[in-house]
This record gives structure tokens, C-alpha cells and sequence, in this order.
């Protein structure tokens, strides 16, 4: 795992940050709802997302964060990720916007700066070799997933748990089948 100094991050992320070690974490959400619960969770630092975000965001961290995991599928939030990562820093998306969103930014940063930009699809993640590891930290009270759960839902309840997403009010909600 690599030394996580600053780091922005979504509440899901925040908790696999907090397990590895993360010693700043800083959280960005349109919801002030959610930045505190990302608080709960283990972020240092909050920030609405707006305007003057990156600024503010920069000048708290000295000129950006290490590690910008954007989670949103927005490309307004990527573009933010993206600015707020500092020199040498990486910006990583897991996010899947629509298909046909299309991502602008200044081609001589990655190599001025020297700023990585890549993908994650399932957090590049290994079931056989991850789940058993994840759910180890889950029973050492160390990857507090549970705090996640906003909803449960039956199955005629579906359309408002979308709606729930959309309006920002949910962040994980399961389907039970009782």
C-alpha cells in the first residue's frame, strides 16, 4: 500500500483509506449531510464542492492532495479531482459517467507536473485475494462498511431508492426480498 499523506476522497473510499493508514483525508460533496458523515468516517478535512472548491482545497493542503479518487461518474467532480491533485500527485476515477462525456484538461500538467490520470474499474480489485482481506478488516472493526447502509428497500420501493441517489440523500441502500 503506498503512503497516503492527502488524500481527497468519497465516504466509501474513506474507510478503505482510514484501514491503510491514510493520515489526511479530506472529503468534497455537494450534501453537507454527507460530508459529515465522511467525517464520522474518518475525514480530517470537509469541503463543499463549488466554484471556489479547489482553492480552498489547494491552499488547506499546501497545493493540492497526493490522491484525488473521484467516485461521482460526473465529470464536473472528475475535473475537480483532477485540479486539486498537486504536482507528482495522481487523480483516479471510478466513477462511470455517461458514455458520451467527454474529459478537457491541460495535456502539459501530466508532464510539467508530472500528474498521473488513470482509471479503476471495481477498485482493480481480485475477489478470491480481496474479499477474504476486506471482511478480516470488517470483523476487526477496521473497514467500517455497515456505516455505509442509508436504506433498506423492498422491491417496489426501487424507484424511490433511485431517486434517493439522484437527489444525493442515499449512499448505499440494499433490496430485501422478505
Amino acid at each position: 500500500m503506498p503512503a497516503f499523506r492527502r488524500v481527497e476522497a468519497s465516504r466509501q473510499a474513506i474507510t478503505s483509506l482510514r484501514a491503510a493508514g491514510a493520515e489526511r483525508i479530506v472529503a468534497v460533496d455537494l450534501s453537507p449531510q454527507k460530508l459529515a458523515l465522511a467525517k464520522q468516517l474518518g475525514a480530517t478535512d470537509g469541503f463543499e464542492a463549488g466554484a471556489d472548491a479547489a482553492v480552498k482545497i489547494r491552499d488547506a493542503t499546501r497545493g493540492g492532495v497526493d490522491f484525488a479518487l473521484e467516485m461521482a461518474g460526473s465529470v464536473k467532480a472528475l475535473e475537480l479531482a483532477y485540479r486539486i491533485t498537486r504536482r507528482g500527485g495522481t487523480t483516479v476515477t471510478a466513477g462511470l459517467p455517461p458514455p458520451s462525456a467527454m474529459l478537457q484538461v491541460p495535456a502539459v500538467n501530466l508532464v510539467a507536473e508530472e500528474r498521473t490520470l488513470k482509471g479503476s474499474y471495481i477498485g482493480t480489485s481480485v475477489p478470491s485475494r480481496d474479499l477474504p482481506r476486506y471482511l478480516g478488516l470488517f470483523q476487526r472493526g477496521r473497514l467500517p462498511v455497515d456505516r455505509l447502509l442509508t436504506d433498506r428497500l423492498r422491491l417496489d420501493q426501487i424507484n424511490e431508492g433511485f431517486d434517493r441517489l439522484r437527489e444525493g440523500k442515499a449512499v448505499r441502500q440494499i433490496i430485501t426480498f422478505d
